[in-house]
């Protein structure tokens, strides 16, 4: 297979970590080799977290460079835009509906861009974008704590890895107790991104 690159990103306390080890470990269960490498940063307080996935028969290198990513995972809107430069002509962009502003924004020294500047921006590197209602979903599944199971199932609808390796590596890091809200929350993902229009 060719190199395939996910970058996800968000804001700390999304679940972005262990979304982007699921990926990873989904996609060795497949048999490919993966390589990733974290952000964290201020996570604990709500600063930005990045995790570049690259995935192939051999990976050297697991950061992602600009204009080679294939697909953007983003658990919050401004992040969306902050790593749009990083995506390929023909790149899937998926974009949960929230906003969590910086401190320049609350300060008022900045404004939060609107979702047609973010669009727009996106737009510039690809046409196939799509903005979900993520955390919304996650609440009406039962636990907000599913947004990240939510956001890989809508992933998974364009990575090279299949539904039986995603479920069985979801089943080995989430506790028992939680588990089948877990995989509900993967299966309303990847339900979200057949009913969804990419564009």
């Amino acid at each position: 297979m060719k190199s395939f690159g996910l970058l996800v990103t968000g804001v700390g306390g999304q679940g972005i970590i262990l979304a982007s080890d699921i990926a990873s470990e989904a996609a060795m269960a497949g048999g490919h080799d993966v390589k990733k490498t974290d952000t964290i940063g201020m996570a604990q307080r709500g600063g930005s977290v990045l995790s570049h996935v690259r995935i192939a028969e051999k990976v050297r290198s697991p950061l992602i460079k600009e204009g080679e990513a294939d697909l953007l995972l983003a658990f919050e809107k401004l992040e969306a835009a902050r790593w749009a430069n990083h995506l390929r002509p023909d790149a899937v962009a998926i974009i949960n509906r929230y906003a969590q502003p910086p401190l320049a924004v609350n300060l008022g020294d900045e404004q939060y861009p609107t979702d047609d500047e973010i669009t727009a921006l996106l737009k510039k590197r690809t046409g196939k974008v799509c903005f979900v209602d993520g955390t919304a979903r996650a609440r009406q599944i039962g636990d907000v704590r599913t947004l990240n199971m939510f956001m890989l199932g809508c992933a998974s609808c364009f990575m090279p890895i299949k539904v039986k390796d995603w479920q069985d590596t979801i089943s080995q890091r989430v506790p028992a107790r939680f588990l089948d809200l877990n995989l509900a929350a993967f299966a309303a993902g990847r339900k979200e991104m057949r009913d969804a229009r990419l564009g």
